[in-house]
């Protein structure tokens, strides 16, 4: 009589998992980042009862639909991240941000890569893959780090800097990626290998990115406040304008040959600076955060129900790196970065520590095992599941905490926290 479909028993299993994940933490914390180490735990722990499940979804032997559903993901949470920022305000106040990318994530990737190298025998082009796709900081996951929904204000220096940072590395990693796919299929670094990608991967996509994502996130204000004045889109409660103009922008300059990550993130912020006092822009960020936060609890029940294939190529040297990562390179990299640009010990000490790493990695790892075959790629998968998870815990457990102390703001039903 009774017919257990196996699709209606996943639809069943991701329904009660995000649920649980969500609502568990609001007992101790109510805070949803840390919903996401949960929702890797129940997803190993029940699709491991699901004979089969975690084969079917594994990233090494079917990594397309991990790249899809992920960039997605990324592209719409970048978005949000842009349309978040009420005051672009003056180069001081970006300077920490600058710092992070042009110091920070180069000295991370370095420092990863010569890990993968000397201690995880991987080849050079690999060490160099881990080290770029461990780069950018989580644009998804790191919501309790960074500033607060449009019109909100308050961005203190410690969450503008955060934010920043993950709406643009996530895009300016991908050259490093694209250098390790070149060297795996050169085999050697010639004059000539570096000169193009130099060109072309960093200066020439760069650019289309950031002009591209300016133009169209100009061109979206224009149709969404401006024309037509008296009948605007604005007025409309059609927030799914904001999915259907990070989708143009990504898509266009994609096809401009330009990094789209970059664009998202540029016309979420240049979308934010016209009409900035309006309240279509609350509407539209929220729209967008909830697809995001659909999205993201998806692929972290999907990462959590694939470990039982990923985490047998985790030795001990593959978890060094991860928790090397954490715990020493990002901390250290972004605490020499910052000097001379944040002066507060403390807010430079958080600024170092939570350096979120997320569905950006996915991405960047799926990406690359879609386009080529790649060695040693159980073990690269192994070290990238197990620092998000490593992450999830630890980051998303401490960094509204840490944050909310050195702001001096009010927890969630608290009083204000007084920096000492």
């Amino acid at each position: 009589m009774y017919d257990f479909n196996s699709y209606h028993l996943l639809l069943a299993a991701i329904g009660t998992v995000t649920i649980i994940a969500y609502w568990v933490p609001r007992f101790v914390s109510g805070r949803e980042p840390a919903a996401s180490a949960l929702l890797i735990g129940l997803g190993l722990a029940v699709f491991g009862l699901v004979p089969g499940m975690p084969k079917a979804i594994d990233p090494i032997s079917n990594p397309v639909p991990w790249e899809h559903i992920s960039e997605v993901c990324v592209i719409v949470g970048l978005f949000g991240v842009g349309l978040k920022i009420d005051n672009l305000r003056g180069w001081r106040h970006w300077r920490p941000t600058a710092r992070l990318l042009v110091v920070a994530m180069p000295l991370s990737i370095a420092a990863v890569a010569g890990l993968g190298w000397a201690i995880g025998g991987m080849t050079f082009a690999g060490a160099l893959l881990l080290g770029a796709v461990l780069a950018p900081t989580d644009p998804v996951l790191a919501g309790d780090v960074q500033v607060g929904p449009p019109r909100e204000g308050g961005e203190h220096p410690v969450r503008f800097a955060l934010t920043t940072e993950a709406g643009l590395n996530d895009g300016l990693a991908f050259p490093f990626v694209h250098l390790a796919l070149t060297l795996a299929v050169a085999g050697a670094v010639t004059p000539d290998l570096i000169g193009e990608w130099l060109w072309r991967d960093v200066v020439y996509r760069i650019v289309v990115g950031a002009g591209c994502g300016v133009a169209l996130g100009w061109l979206l204000g224009r149709i969404l406040f401006i024309l037509p004045r008296e009948n605007s889109l604005a007025k409309t409660e059609a927030g799914v304008i904001a999915l259907a103009g990070v989708l143009a922008a990504y898509g266009l300059t994609e096809l401009a040959e330009g990094y789209g990550f970059i664009a998202a993130f540029l016309a979420g912020l240049t979308l934010r600076q016209a009409e900035a006092a309006h309240e279509f822009h609350v509407r539209m960020h929220g729209f967008s955060e909830n697809i995001e936060h659909a999205l993201t609890a998806l692929l972290l029940i999907g990462l959590g129900a694939a470990l039982p294939s990923l985490l047998p190529a985790l030795g001990w040297t593959e978890a060094a790196i991860g928790l090397a990562l954490v715990f020493v390179v990002r901390p250290l990299a972004a605490w020499v970065a910052l000097k001379g640009a944040m002066h507060k010990t403390r807010e430079r000490s958080v600024v170092a520590f939570y350096g979120v790493r997320g569905v950006g990695s996915i991405y960047y790892l799926a990406y690359a095992g879609s386009h080529m075959q790649l060695l040693n790629e159980a073990q690269l998968w192994a070290i990238v599941a197990f620092t998000v998870l490593l992450s999830t815990i630890v980051h998303g457990f401490t960094a509204g905490l840490a944050v909310e102390r050195v702001t001096g703001e009010a927890p969630p039903g608290g009083d204000t926290a007084a920096e000492t």
